[in-house]
């Protein structure tokens, strides 16, 4: 079956937050390429994108929040390099990995205890995760290992089982989202992207190489 694809407006963005409430799966825009979205509490839809993505298990998904307050529903601690970067770059392109409190499904952090957070730099994936009151899957919306989608057909393509499709038109970004572990003195980038490694060192310099 054909997903739903709605043009971003605010209904849709409600329509789709009611999707993801009833474990329903998205595909919305973010900052750089389209994401996949479920509730990132509910097991049996955490499971699905997997699934659907032919995602590796014990590959880790990232989590989108709505707000800063939702940081502490999923992680243990925020230490002082994390305060500096979300007051610097949050909402934006960059993924913070903390020490995931125990509530979070294991499939996520792929049982390391570590989970990666970013509070995005598009509204619309942050409206999500706040009207459906729930921090989001995060994982860009393609099959494992194929380069991320930048068109809903893209995405139509490449995906099945998909409820929901947001469309944003083309998205152009030609880099992902920066990954950094703050866990981790120094910290360490995993993933490089929109946010340069220079910039997060500036931020971060003073406190981890002192």
């Amino acid at each position: 079956m054909k997903p739903e694809v709605l043009r971003i407006e605010e209904k849709a963005i409600k329509r789709a937050a009611e999707v993801i409430k009833k474990g329903g799966i998205v595909v919305y825009p973010t900052e750089t390429f389209y994401g996949i979205g479920a509730d990132a509490t509910n097991k049996q839809a955490v499971k699905k994108i997997f699934q659907i993505k032919k995602r590796d298990e014990h590959m880790p998904i990232l989590l989108i929040i709505g707000d800063e307050k939702m940081l502490f529903s999923v992680v243990e601690e925020v230490p002082e390099p994390a305060f500096r970067l979300i007051k610097k770059f949050w909402p934006g392109p960059l993924t913070i990995i903390f020490r995931a409190k125990e509530s979070i499904i294991p499939i996520l952090h792929s049982y390391t205890g570590k989970i990666g957070v970013r509070l995005s730099g598009n509204y619309v994936a942050r409206q999500i995760s706040l009207l459906s009151e729930v921090p989001i899957t995060g994982t860009s919306a393609n099959i494992s290992g194929k380069p991320p989608c930048r068109t809903p057909q893209e995405v139509i393509d490449q995906l099945h089982d998909v409820d929901l499709i947001l469309d944003a038109g083309c998205l152009d970004s030609k880099l992902a989202t920066t990954v950094v572990d703050v866990t981790e003195s120094p910290f360490r980038i995993i993933r490089k992207g929109v946010i340069s490694e220079k910039e997060i060192s500036s931020c971060l310099g003073e406190a981890l190489y002192a």
